[in-house]
């Protein structure tokens, strides 16, 4: 009887026990051309996948604006598939407004080699989800090798994780590649200058590339906001901005198979961080 007893207030208690809120989130978006969508309670981005070859193909990080607390990601892709395809370049608590086109985005990483950055010659292929709890995800991403340069067969398996309460995602990248002893990689963020980007570089210490900028991608309605993008690498062996000027980096020379460790972060003017200032400090701090 005794054992009966315990048995049923054991059940009595998981029963009113409640899950833990889910404050992160990554998944594969095949209902929306394979997109790879993650989020925190901050922020949200997403990576573009095989579907979308050609419009774009781009390795680069989709910055999604939002009001701090829930998550939106899921709502969001839904409203695209019942009531318009445009849902999420219109503010529902935050929007798509940040322009990527064939970039590194808002914090991407791609080879460089003679001053120029050589994109993969494909989206992500595959991917998969390394750790999945409701205060923390990991996924990879995985890019099928290409010709990075005459003779250089490059591969890179991106891996990213999320955790709440924070403007920034960690990122570590592994280059898998042939015909070069080091490969020149940079990290850094799409720029538009005819936005009135403000950029912060932290040069002396090759730590960090911030942006402030107007919305870049106005197509479908005003944008009122700003957003902040910035990337945090330690070591980084040059820091600036590429001969094509729509590139902010950072660069650092690895070795086959070496991971290269960075962090991306975004954020809106809406939200907690208000000013070009708030922004810089915050990614000083990282």
């Amino acid at each position: 009887m005794k054992r009966v007893l315990i048995a049923i207030l054991a059940l009595a208690a998981l029963a009113g026990c409640k899950q833990p809120e889910q404050r992160v989130m990554a998944r594969f978006v095949p209902e929306r051309s394979d997109d790879f969508v993650f989020e925190n309670n901050l922020i949200a981005g997403r990576f573009y996948g095989e579907a979308l070859e050609g419009n774009p193909t781009s390795p680069g990080i989709d910055i999604w604006v939002k009001m701090p607390g829930k998550l939106v990601a899921d709502e969001w892709y839904q409203g695209y598939l019942t009531e318009s395809d445009e849902f999420y370049h219109h503010n529902h608590g935050g929007k798509d407004c940040y322009k990527v086109a064939v970039s590194l985005g808002g914090g991407a990483s791609a080879p460089l080699i003679d001053g120029k950055l050589a994109f993969p010659k494909t989206n992500f292929r595959s991917w998969d989800i390394v750790e999945s709890k409701p205060e923390k995800v990991v996924f990879t991403l995985h890019y099928p090798e290409w010709e990075a340069a005459p003779g250089v067969k490059v591969a890179l398996d991106k891996t990213v994780t999320v955790v709440p309460d924070t403007y920034f995602c960690d990122v570590e990248d592994i280059y898998s590649f042939t015909g070069t002893k080091t490969l020149d990689v940079a990290a850094g963020i799409n720029i538009h200058t005819a936005q009135g980007t403000l950029d912060d570089q932290n040069v002396v210490t090759g730590r960090s590339v911030a942006i402030w900028e107007h919305a870049s991608d106005q197509t479908y309605e005003p944008e009122d906001g700003m957003l902040g993008v910035a990337v945090v690498m330690s070591g980084a062996d040059w820091t600036g901005i590429l001969d094509d000027g729509t590139h902010l980096v950072l660069v650092r020379a690895v070795a086959s198979g070496e991971p290269l460790r960075y962090r991306f972060g975004s954020c809106w003017s809406k939200g907690d961080i208000p000013d070009s200032d708030a922004w810089f400090r915050m990614v000083t701090a990282q």
